[in-house]
């Protein structure tokens, strides 16, 4: 279902309200007249009669036609919708302008605002406006102000921080603001919606705990196995197959001037297709970053239905499978270098001497988690005599040199909000960074969905091209059937068993 609600289909919506159908979580929201409240379609309430149901495709356009939140199926929570285009222009850029919205680390540490978001994407604050409220009914100032006030719903209802604080972590400039605002949108004032909370699940090992969900099918195996097959001793740890599904991290965040590190831990709740994520006290200042690095590091906004119509016919192996992303692009870049032509396991033990070598320490309460990854300032200035001392080829040594040294003087953000077509320009002027580097450094930091490494020789065995004359040509004009999805056919490609006994490192 396409998210706007111009072309929703009611009565779709409807039999998938009544199913409490969780594919569809998040793909538009129920406004109901007779209550004035709004939910998710997994929303456990008595259904609604029909005659009540109004549909919509964002949170943004039930709360601007006067629906609050439900307080019991907590839309907060919902996998936001992602919708890609190939062809209407009008529509990338609103939904360019949306995920730029919608994701922290693409301000620096400011406040975004129409005038911003206009600059950045290289049009008037009019125009923006117009483009905006025409694909998605409600204005960026609508949008921004739903999308912070349910950052302060969630924070409020599954966290003990301080009301304060939750006002100025979700955006806002006074505490005086936010209640105005909180109290004009839901008819509640924080503390009130606080306390009919009655949810709130405990952190435990310390640290706070919040929700996050995703659309199934998902398989949950296959990602933590990912995970596993590369983890960095140190930095991070993924539970053993026979344990309760959970992944740990540690994290280094910069938020404006300040740096912020901790520690993270993911456990799967596969029954109620959600994820606990618990992080460190440290790191509470930029939970709402650290949330956003999350779901874009699992997938958990991925619409598997979108993704399946169109890829299920050459890979139906894989309908649950989702894109690998990252919490840290410049580290998963550094990584990507690393395991240029070389295996996995050899991937990672050199990418272990980087850690043991230039990592900082960090104090946390998992054994496993005792370093933070090499910071970009000091990679920047690593000499050549001690990358090679570890192993380093030279011609990676200058690769790693160079983006730790765009990242940290600002010349190249590795992001969901960054520029894709101008960042993998820029990734490739760097030394040692060709196509294929930029193009997965693309499809797991940068969260593009399209991304295509067709010089990838697992990839080319996969499609059955490698012993064509022109196999990255030819595996580039077979993908073409897989628009705008490629990045999620690379993923089924490679897990699927490969004619070829020579795979090319996916780090």
């Amino acid at each position: 279902m396409p998210a706007d609600t111009t072309h929703l289909q009611p009565d779709a919506c409807y039999l998938a309200l009544k199913a409490r159908d969780a594919r569809f979580d998040g793909s538009f929201f129920t406004g109901v007249t007779s209550t004035g409240i709004y939910c998710r379609p997994v929303c456990k309430v008595r259904t609604p009669r029909r005659e009540n149901c109004r549909f919509f495709g964002h949170a943004a356009q039930a709360e601007s036609a006067g629906f609050r939140p439900c307080l019991r199926c907590r839309p907060e929570l919902a996998p936001q919708a992602l919708g890609w285009s190939i062809q209407d222009a009008s529509a990338i850029l609103a939904r360019q302008a949306a995920r730029l919205l919608d994701e922290p680390d693409a301000w620096g540490g400011e406040a975004p605002t129409v005038e911003r978001l206009a600059a950045r994407l290289g049009v008037s604050d009019r125009h923006v406006r117009r483009i905006f409220e025409a694909q998605l009914g409600v204005s960026p100032v609508q949008y921004l102000q739903t999308r912070r006030l349910l950052t302060a719903k969630q924070l409020l209802a599954d966290t003990d921080l301080p009301v304060t604080q939750v006002a100025l972590i979700s955006g806002y400039a006074s505490v005086r603001r936010f209640n105005a605002a909180f109290l004009a949108h839901y008819g509640l004032n924080p503390t009130q919606l606080r306390r009919a909370g009655t949810d709130r699940k405990p952190a435990g090992a310390g640290g706070t705990a919040v929700r996050l969900g995703y659309r199934p099918p998902y398989d949950v195996q296959a990602m933590l196995g990912f995970f596993r097959t590369r983890q960095i001793g140190g930095i991070e740890f993924v539970a053993p197959m026979d344990a309760a599904p959970a992944l740990g991290r540690t994290l280094r965040v910069d938020a404006g001037a300040r740096t912020h590190t901790g520690w993270l831990v993911a456990e799967f709740d596969v029954g109620r297709n959600q994820v606990t994520l618990r992080v460190s006290d440290s790191l509470r200042e930029v939970l709402p970053q650290v949330i956003r690095r999350l779901r874009a590091a699992l997938d958990l906004d991925a619409d598997p239905g979108a993704i399946n119509t169109v890829l299920h016919g050459a890979f139906p192996h894989g309908d649950g499978l989702r894109v690998p992303g990252t919490l840290d692009g410049y580290e998963l870049a550094v990584r990507a270098v690393l395991g240029q032509q070389i295996t996995v396991a050899a991937a990672r033990t050199l990418a272990q001497r980087l850690v043991d070598r230039f990592g900082e320490p960090v104090e946390t309460p998992f054994a496993q988690l005792t370093r933070l990854f090499p910071a970009p300032a000091v990679l920047a200035q690593a000499e050549g005599d001690a990358l090679g001392q570890l192993g380093i080829v030279r011609q990676r040594q200058a690769a790693i040199v160079g983006i730790a040294r765009a990242v940290a003087e600002h010349r190249v953000a590795l992001h969901g909000g960054a520029d894709v077509h101008a960042t993998i320009t820029a990734l490739k002027e760097l030394p040692g960074i060709g196509d294929w580097t930029a193009q997965y450094i693309a499809m797991r930091a940068l969260r593009w969905p399209d991304a295509f490494p067709a010089g990838d020789v697992a990839l080319q065995g996969a499609l059955g091209v490698r012993a064509v004359k022109h196999p990255a040509r030819a595996a580039e004009e077979a993908s073409q059937a897989w628009k705008p999805w490629r990045s999620y056919a690379v993923i089924r490609a490679w897990s699927a068993p490969a004619p070829t006994n020579t795979p090319q490192e996916k780090p």
